[in-house]
Order: C-alpha cells, then sequence, then structure tokens
C-alpha cells in the first residue's frame, strides 16, 4: 500500500472535475496537493490521461517530471519550479484539460503521480511513452487521482 497522496480542493476521488479545469472552462491545472512522499525520492513525475478516450486509445492531457521531491503544492495554472512539461496527445508542452465528445458517458481523467529514485534525463519533446520508459526501475512509490467530466 502506498503512503504518497495526491489530492485536489477543486475536486474529491471520483467526482466531477469543475468545467473551470476543461476545455469548457479556462482549461487550467486545478490546484494540487502532495504529501507523504517517501524518503529517497529524487524527482516526481505527475501523468493525466483519459483511459476512456475514443477510439481505444489513451488520450494524454498533462506530461510532467523533475518536480522537486519537496513540493506540496501545484497551484492552479502553474508548473512546479524547474519541472519540465513533455508532449501531450495534442503535440503541446502544456496542460490541455478534460475535453471528451459531446454525448459520450463521462471519461475518467486520472492524475499518476509517481516518486523516483532518480532525476530524468528527458527533453520536453518527450511524449509519455518515453518518460514511461525513463521512468523503468526508478519508480518508489506511486498513487492517483481520479476525476470525471463529460458533455
Amino acid at each position: 500500500m502506498s503512503n504518497i497522496v495526491i489530492k485536489s480542493s477543486a475536486f474529491k476521488e471520483g467526482e466531477t472535475i469543475p468545467a473551470k479545469y476543461t476545455c469548457e472552462g479556462e482549461n487550467v491545472n486545478p490546484f494540487l496537493e502532495i504529501r507523504n512522499v517517501p524518503q529517497g525520492t529524487k524527482s516526481l513525475a505527475l501523468i493525466m490521461d483519459d483511459p476512456d478516450a475514443t477510439g481505444g486509445r489513451t488520450w494524454d492531457h498533462w506530461i510532467m517530471w523533475n518536480i522537486e521531491p519537496g513540493t506540496q503544492y501545484v497551484a492552479e495554472d502553474t508548473v512546479p519550479h524547474n519541472a519540465v512539461v513533455g508532449l501531450n496527445s495534442w503535440g503541446s508542452n502544456r496542460y490541455g484539460g478534460p475535453c471528451p465528445p459531446p454525448g459520450n458517458a463521462p471519461h475518467r481523467y486520472v492524475f499518476k503521480l509517481y516518486a523516483l529514485d532518480a532525476i530524468l534525463d528527458l527533453s520536453s519533446d518527450s511524449p509519455k511513452e518515453r518518460l514511461v520508459e525513463a521512468m523503468e526501475g526508478h519508480i518508489l512509490e506511486e498513487t492517483a487521482l481520479v476525476g470525471m467530466f463529460g458533455r
């Protein structure tokens, strides 16, 4: 069982992500809180994706690594100091909020947080696949926060 925690004051586990943080609102990242980072953590990584994306392919909304292990908060509409933002499925180095096709059942949006025993040497043009490969063998703990959104 993992001790590391990721949560948000914008929504609780399994609840609806407010429109402000989606393509229907301001499309900015929600406030995130990080707690209980394990001893020996050299960096944190965050992947926000939609496993319910149309077409059966997980859609990547936000990819970030080399977050300093002492980071306790990711403020709304910010990137932590020194963190690297990789390419999302739109090919952008930024947060892309939930934006499922209208009429679809609500999708799950998973904010996955990883405590790593390394600082990753990856360029910002790296997509999730490269990040996942670089994290292999370096994950100390992981946790997730799931929010829902439908249009």
